[in-house]
């Protein structure tokens, strides 16, 4: 199972310190950023169960920072930027 979050996550100590709370209460899950992406990705999957985003949302809000699912565009496939999707085209 893979979620995949827009935050407002600045910066790698911001995400350093959220990563490892996450992993805290979330061992089984892999989690990353993606802060070059407009949206300041977290990515989560885990193997071994489901994600339990409102979780997730309820430990990222209580840390201070805003976040939300981000979710599929409407093919069902993933989000993806602008300029990723024109040098897909050329």
């Amino acid at each position: 199972m893979v979620e995949v979050f827009k935050t407002n996550v600045e910066n790698s100590i911001q995400a350093k310190l959220l990563l490892k709370t996450i992993s805290k209460n979330f061992p089984d899950y892999k989690t990353n950023f993606d802060l070059e992406d407009c949206d300041k990705v977290l990515r989560m999957e885990t193997l071994n169960n489901q994600i339990q985003s409102s979780e997730i949302i309820n430990l990222i809000n209580d840390a201070g920072f805003e976040v939300s699912i981000l979710p599929d565009d409407l093919n069902g496939s993933p989000k993806i930027s602008n300029e990723y999707s024109k040098s897909l085209a050329s």
